[in-house]
Order: structure tokens, then sequence, then C-alpha cells
């Protein structure tokens, strides 16, 4: 087998896998249908799958398997700075009362590593491990403001200003001016600009050498995150919690 061969055989499988996230499990005859694939092939692919544990099946209906919690485990877990924040996301959240996050970049994306949610907090289904685009979210744009400019053109170019809601930053100018202003600042707000109806604020977690470990964040409802509490106390109570992390991931 070439080294093409072998890279589109991964390819094939790795669509096998997000087909059947997208239809929370499914029969070959569906899989094959979503792939616009011959079930024969298919079927190769979700036996090799299966054998190694990344997908299991039950009656002749497949489903994505536990062996990627392991993976998932440890790619969270492989930096010491990564586990001492999910202590600090259940204290924010316990704070504020709303939904709280740590969020790192990869592939020019927001990847929620932990997700912290008190009694009153609104569920808006971004969970562990779901990805998101950088402009329209505060923990993205700290994320942004904290990157080179060229990493920034080249991220924005591949993946464009999407308007999320009506108030997304769809500009590339007026998102700049922004940027600017959370580097000096040293935090960001979302003012529904991801999820109608939803706020939230986020500060930037460094290391000594002030290079981006990651992004707390709060969010929560518009009808309670406005006024003072939501432009001065929460990002008073993140930008602390921020501090306290940095400190222990320094001296761990």
């Amino acid at each position: 087998m070439t080294m093409k061969d072998r890279v589109s055989t991964t390819e094939k499988s790795l669509e096998v896998v997000f087909a059947l996230q997208r239809l929370r499990g499914a029969t070959l005859a569906e899989l094959a249908a979503e792939l616009d694939a011959p079930k024969s092939t298919v079927h190769r692919h979700l036996s090799t799958l299966a054998e190694h544990s990344f997908v299991r099946t039950d009656d002749g209906r497949y489903e994505v398997g536990f062996r990627f919690l392991e993976l998932a485990e440890y790619a969270r877990t492989q930096r010491e700075s990564y586990e001492l924040a999910e202590a600090t996301v259940g204290q924010l959240a316990e704070e504020t009362q709303e939904r709280a996050q740590f969020v790192v970049e990869e592939h020019g994306r927001g990847v929620y590593l932990y997700v912290e949610t008190s009694e009153h907090a609104v569920q808006t289904g971004h969970s562990v491990g779901k990805r998101i685009r950088l402009h329209s979210t505060a923990a993205g744009k700290v994320i942004l403001a904290h990157l080179p400019d060229g990493r920034v053109d080249d991220i924005l170019d591949a993946q464009g200003l999407t308007p999320e809601t009506d108030a997304t930053i769809t500009d590339r100018a007026v998102l700049d001016e922004e940027l600017a202003e959370i580097a000096e600042q040293g935090y960001a707000f979302n003012r529904e600009e991801n999820i109608k109806g939803l706020c939230a604020a986020a500060a930037p977690v460094t290391d000594d050498d002030d290079e981006l470990i990651g992004v707390l964040s709060v969010s929560g409802p518009s009808n309670r995150m406005k006024g003072e509490w939501f432009t001065s106390k929460i990002p008073d109570l993140i930008l602390g919690s921020a501090n306290e992390l940095e400190l222990r991931i320094a001296y761990a």
C-alpha cells in the first residue's frame, strides 16, 4: 500500500467515525447511504475500528466506542496546567452562579477542556470537546488577541467572519480594533455574538513568558449578564481566578 493509499484509508475511517457521531449511531446501510459508499467498503472500516475498540456494535447498529474516552482524557490532562484548571473552573462557576469554562486553541479553533455549571446556569450545548470559531466568542477573541498577527490572518482568512447572530462582528477592521482593546485591558466580552440571548466575559491564563495557556470564561443569559455585574464584577472574578491559576501553574 502506498503512502497515498494509507492517507486515503485513514481519511475514510475518520469519515466513518464522524458520520457515526452525526447520526448518533447507525446501521451499515444507513452509514453507507450517509457516506455514499459501498457497504463492503464501509464494513471494512467498521471492522478495523471495532477491532481496536473505536467502534462498538449491538444488534447490527454501530456506535462510537468508548476507546475515544481514553484518548480524550489523555489529551485533556497531558499538560499539568490543563489539569490544574479544572478546580478553578468549578470555583468560578460557584462564585458567579453561572457557567464557567476553560478553553484552549487548537488548529485555529477554540476547544472546551473543562465546563462547570451552577444550579442556575443555562445549558448551551457547549460541552467538553466542543470546537468553536474564535471571532464570535469572548474566549475566542482573547485567543486571537494573544496570537501573532500572521497567525490571526491565517485563521480568519481560512474561516472567515461567519455571522452566528445579528450581533456577530463580521467586519475585520472592527474586529481588529476590539482585539487591540482586549490586549490592552486584559479581558473580552461576547454580547450575544455567538448565541442570541447569551453573553460572556473571558480572560487569559498565561505562563511566565506571557504565552497563552488557555482562557477562563463565564457565560450566562443576557438578562443576568448586564450592568456593573457583567462589565466589572465578573471580569474581576475571572481575572482573579486566572491569576491564582497562573500562580499554581508556576509553582506546581
